[in-house]
């Protein structure tokens, strides 16, 4: 398949990411959207109408006309509707999480693996331009806190928060840290719903990095921010409104340059200041690019299907601390 020739997307989930997630392929260089499905005949109507795309009203014919399937329907539908295309040989991006069970989640990846397609899952906060901008910096993390605090909405209340929002924060720590956690202890609250709406996490990890992991969704300020401390670096990184600084400990001699250069006293060494240039990019159009360039390429996605298995496995381990409170 030739770099340049666009991909057929068909989509199935006219919510609220679905409505996002038709938006930017009808916009797209990469993808030409082949339609869009949902149940809700009125909602399908009404988004496909927003964006200029056809109504699709079969998802096997649509499975059968695209080259790549979107799945952003609820969670509990993700299974079927993956497993129907994988089998028809297409690849599929799943929105977080990958499924409702791990079980699911293994089966559409070992399946993926059989067939010789990809599975990307939609774990959106990868592609953000706060976390792009470190690209180049060589990262370790010894310690990381997260903090995600969303006020509440109707919507993902199925959910527990744990699934619904820390396993983006779980997904980026995961593979900032690359090593297998070994001990995980969890706290939290059902506050106004049957599931739970705070959770804290925190995550050791075999190569002795630890991550302190909190989600809410039902605060009055939203929150979306992650602090990376590791040797002679502390990043600081606030998803929600776009920087990403950088405090570096610098040796006479080495590269100096930053916004600010902080001298610290008795000592030759100097802590260098970056407020970091951010890429300009929009997450969900680079998220839906890198899924055509994994397709395209034949290459493993920036979130693979075995990626979003991981963090939901993590995911599931604190929500059953949770429960077992």
């Amino acid at each position: 398949m030739a770099n340049s020739q666009k991909l057929k997307a068909g989509l199935i989930g006219a919510g609220h990411i679905g409505c996002f997630h038709t938006r930017h392929l009808s916009q797209h260089q990469d993808w030409d959207c082949q339609g869009i499905f949902d149940t809700d005949s009125d909602r399908v109507q009404q988004v496909a109408k927003e964006f200029g795309v056809p109504v699709a009203q079969d998802p096997q014919a649509l499975i059968k006309s695209s080259d790549a399937l979107f799945i952003t329907c609820p969670t509990k539908f993700h299974y079927s509707y993956a497993k129907s295309a994988i089998e028809a040989g297409k690849h599929v991006f799943i929105e977080k999480p990958i499924s409702v069970t791990l079980e699911e989640g293994e089966e559409l990846v070992t399946l993926a693996e059989k067939q010789g397609v990809n599975i990307q899952v939609g774990h959106v906060e990868r592609f953000n331009p706060a976390l792009a901008a470190l690209d180049d910096v060589a990262l370790e993390p010894r310690f990381i806190e997260a903090h995600r605090l969303v006020s509440f909405v109707p919507r993902g209340i199925d959910n527990p928060v744990v699934h619904e929002n820390m396993i983006h924060d779980i997904d980026i720590i995961l593979s900032l840290v690359k090593s297998p956690v070994t001990d995980i202890q969890a706290n939290g609250l059902a506050v106004i719903s049957d599931l739970a709406d705070i959770a804290n996490a925190r995550l050791t990890f075999e190569n002795g990095c630890v991550a302190n992991v909190t989600a809410s969704r039902i605060s009055l300020n939203p929150m979306r921010k992650m602090r990376i401390f590791q040797h002679e670096h502390y990043i600081t990184i606030d998803f929600q409104k776009g920087s990403t600084e950088m405090y570096a400990l610098k040796s006479p001699g080495s590269d100096m340059t930053g916004d600010r250069i902080i001298p610290m006293e008795g000592s030759e060494k100097a802590i260098v200041y970056s407020n970091r240039e951010l890429p300009q990019l929009d997450a969900m159009y680079a998220e839906q690019a890198a899924f055509a360039s994994s397709i395209k390429l034949q290459q493993v996605p920036v979130v693979s299907g075995r990626d979003g298995l991981e963090a939901l496995r993590i995911a599931e381990q604190i929500n059953q601390q949770l429960l077992g409170q």
